[in-house]
């Protein structure tokens, strides 16, 4: 969560909550059988937040990376809430080739009265969302089609680059492995030496999507944050 004068960011959300008290129900057999969510229902986005004593209707933008059922849990929850994807994104979501689409859970997505804002790839590279150079949005492709990551530049901390999946392991950053999971390989591995010369030029810290090493390494919230 990112708060901001003119209405706090949600990216992405994590796990839908469901996935808590029913994770075959909700995202099916054949994912479950490769992927198995472990959370609590206190861990859903909603949830944690309420307990942050946060208002839901405070939230004016959830943005996602892309829409990968890991990244979803935040599409649906919030009444006030614009979502941002990438265009080329949202439709593949619903025409997945047939090794990707069990990865996405139309239900967190196709929901009724959603808002959606679409980017369309390179013509809305480093999108600024608020136009002051906070939170902009990099077009990122390769993991999935129209995968995005974010650089956040705040007041204190200075900038952080948020690959998400990207990059999903400093191995995969330091460009010694491909990530586990991809649409395209080429596009995997221009989208990190693009984020690369954006972190070097920026100075920015990097966090990449599912490094277990480097995790414990980061503020975490509710009780630590960057500013």
């Amino acid at each position: 969560m990112i708060t901001h004068p003119k209405g706090n960011i949600i990216i992405d959300g994590g796990t839908a909550m469901e996935c808590a008290t029913d994770p075959i129900g909700h995202w099916g057999e054949i994912i479950t059988n490769v992927y198995w969510p472990v959370m609590k229902e206190e861990e859903g986005c909603v949830n944690v937040l309420k307990n942050m004593h946060i208002d839901p209707e405070s939230i004016k933008y959830v943005i996602q990376s892309h829409l990968h059922l890991d990244h979803t849990g935040a599409t649906g929850r919030f009444p006030n809430a614009v979502h941002i994807v990438q265009r080329k994104e949202y439709e593949y979501a619903y025409t997945a080739d047939w090794f990707a689409a069990p990865g996405y859970i139309k239900k967190d997505f196709d929901r009724p009265g959603l808002k959606w804002h679409f980017l369309n790839g390179e013509a809305d590279d480093f999108y600024d969302v608020y136009g002051d150079g906070t939170i902009k949005i990099i077009s990122t492709p390769g993991h999935s089609p129209g995968h995005c990551s974010f650089l956040i530049t705040l007041p204190n901390s200075g900038s952080i680059l948020l690959a998400v999946d990207a990059a999903y392991t400093m191995d995969h950053w330091d460009q010694k492995a491909l990530p586990g999971f991809l649409a395209s390989a080429v596009d995997s591995v221009r989208s990190v030496e693009k984020l690369r010369f954006i972190a070097q030029q920026q100075n920015a810290l990097v966090v990449t999507g599912h490094d277990p090493s480097a995790w414990p390494t980061f503020k975490k919230g509710p009780e630590l944050f960057y500013d």
